[in-house]
């Protein structure tokens, strides 16, 4: 157990992985062993062994409601529905203000009027008054409950107080984001991406870019559902390996993202390229293609041109307005600093768009579009178009995602577990009147 663990924290996850299928068959006799070996298989994202470990912390310790959001939460991510919901309920009777229980079993379901949490997540949100960070999680639940049964305003209530609690909480300055993005734009010019480099040949990357909650996981899980493509998950691998190919052309760390791609005009791309994907790659059985579905590569989508030309690249886009009212009313963990507050939002959207137009504009062809919209109205087409993209062919499992048995870590992990639905779309016309300030910024910056 101590060997994995090293190996994991030295980088090595191949080998973690390989040594910690030696200990399969390992029955541990202390609950926090098991749950501590369990969460450290999670890492390695051998979830269905960790199953099996939390599974074993629930019966030897079953008053512990901890063991049991743990087995809730790997169980979200194997799309085991009924077995998360059994293990939810079992910890928020054992301990009944638990936000993060609260907040997961919110999300499981489509809630009713005649089957819902509310008066449990009252409860709890009286409970938490004196705890900002507990609240804030019990409010998102509400704000989602209360949307499922239309009470609208009420909902929209609780989803202010928690983004307030939520942005309140963190030390965030918006203008960095907005200057890098302008940075980017006036570095990677036309001129600059027409120089082209020579770059590392692979075609095995496929990335997934745009605004979070605009369908990216939904295109990766039609992408790793071919039989020669595997998914990468969220991968940070790309910026990882930017910063340390751009630490050789100068020691001094970059002062933000902006100054990273000035420096990064120096670095060399076949090496960006070559480290990228061998860090990226999934462990375990090698396929043609992997997917990259970290959203935030939109900010290098010239980067990863220049470094991997052969590399598929597949924006996804959506309403203005329903982008930006999913990406408010979701509770993201230690991303996306500016979804907290409506301004902030907007104005970060802005630049967003500006800086995906500047890329369609400065690398023609480069990148594929696909419309949330179209998708979720008549995907057949928009999928073989995808495929085709990607010089891969149909497979009817690619139209049939929702039965893809790997595991999902995102924000929509409920979601891809069931066919395409549009019931998303418009949904920020209940919120109209609180949604202006959005609104008006959005309009001013056409």
């Amino acid at each position: 157990m101590r060997r994995v663990d090293s190996l994991a924290r030295a980088g090595e996850i191949q080998a973690a992985v390989n040594t910690a299928s030696l200990l399969e068959d390992l029955v541990f006799q202390s609950a926090p062993a098991a749950s501590s070996f369990a969460l450290l298989l999670n890492r390695l994202q051998l979830h269905e062994q960790a199953r099996k470990h939390f599974q074993r912390a629930c019966e030897l310790e079953p008053e512990e409601g901890q063991h049991f959001y743990n087995l809730a939460s790997v169980e979200r991510f194997l799309g085991n529905l009924d077995g998360m919901e059994a293990a939810l309920e079992r910890c928020i009777e054992l301990r009944p203000a638990d936000p993060d229980a609260h907040l997961m079993r919110s999300g499981l379901r489509t809630q009713t009027t005649e089957r819902n949490h509310i008066q449990s997540l009252l409860n709890a949100h009286s409970l938490t008054k004196d705890l900002p960070r507990d609240r804030l999680r019990i409010c998102y639940g509400l704000a989602k409950e209360l949307e499922d049964v239309e009470d609208y305003d009420r909902a929209f209530e609780y989803l202010q107080e928690g983004s307030r609690l939520r942005r309140d909480g963190m030390q965030y300055t918006p203008a960095n984001d907005l200057l890098s993005m302008q940075a980017i734009r006036n570095t990677l010019t036309r001129e600059v991406l027409e120089r082209g480099s020579e770059g590392h040949v692979s075609a095995e990357p496929i990335f997934v870019i745009g605004m979070p909650r605009t369908g990216t996981t939904l295109v990766e899980r039609i992408l790793s559902s071919h039989s020669v493509v595997r998914s990468a998950g969220e991968s940070q691998a790309f910026a990882v390996e930017l910063v340390r190919q751009c630490e050789k052309v100068s020691k001094q760390p970059p002062a933000n993202v902006g100054e990273l791609v000035t420096r990064s005009l120096d670095v060399d791309f076949i090496a960006l390229g070559e480290n990228y994907v061998n860090t990226a790659r999934p462990a375990g059985e090698r396929t043609a293609h992997f997917v990259d579905k970290m959203p935030l590569n939109f900010l290098y989508a010239g980067l990863i041109h220049l470094a991997l030309p052969k590399a598929k690249i597949i924006l996804l886009e959506r309403d203005p307005m329903d982008t930006c009212y999913a990406v408010y009313k979701t509770l993201f963990e230690g991303a996306f600093p500016y979804s907290y507050d409506l301004v902030e939002l907007a104005n970060y959207f802005v630049e967003y768009r500006k800086l995906v137009r500047h890329w369609q504009e400065v690398m023609p062809g480069a990148i594929h579009v696909v419309r949330y919209e179209e998708i979720v109205t008549d995907p057949q087409p928009v999928i073989e178009d995808l495929l085709k993209y990607c010089s891969l062919s149909f497979e009817q499992g690619c139209r049939e995602f929702f039965n893809n048995p790997d595991v999902s870590t995102t924000a929509s992990a409920v979601q891809v577990r069931s066919d395409v639905f549009t019931s998303s779309i418009g949904k920020w016309k209940n919120y109209a009147a609180q949604l202006e300030p959005v609104t008006e910024i959005l309009e001013n910056a056409q």
